[in-house]
């Protein structure tokens, strides 16, 4: 059962899960400020759960690929959308400052 890290937290899942509900079963929110409450739900158009992650997950989808292609995004910073996401094996998530989460520069 993989192990995702988060916060100082470890929270089991099962492999196969999308990542977005796992936080989100576990209380921890993947997105910033006013975001919490504008999102969309998990369909991958907003991109405000964008987060860094290290470890075992699925390649991004196309409509993940489409939306951190899109300002403020940059496909180059690594990011992924936790909404698009699936829990291959253990990771390490961290989730940046900003609404969409992009400011990866600290």
């Amino acid at each position: 059962m993989p192990t995702v890290s988060v916060d100082g937290r470890e929270i089991e899942c099962e492999r196969g899960a999308n990542l977005r509900d796992v936080l989100s079963a576990a209380g921890v929110s993947v997105y910033n400020g006013g975001a919490t409450y504008l999102n969309c739900r998990g369909l991958g158009s907003c991109g405000t759960c964008a987060v860094e992650i290290d470890g075992e997950v699925t390649e991004p989808t196309a409509i993940e690929r489409a939306r951190l292609s899109i300002p403020p995004h940059d496909p180059e910073s690594g990011l992924r959308l936790a909404c698009q996401t699936t829990v291959e094996g253990d990771l390490t998530v961290r989730k940046h400052e900003g609404f969409w989460g992009h400011h990866t520069e600290e």
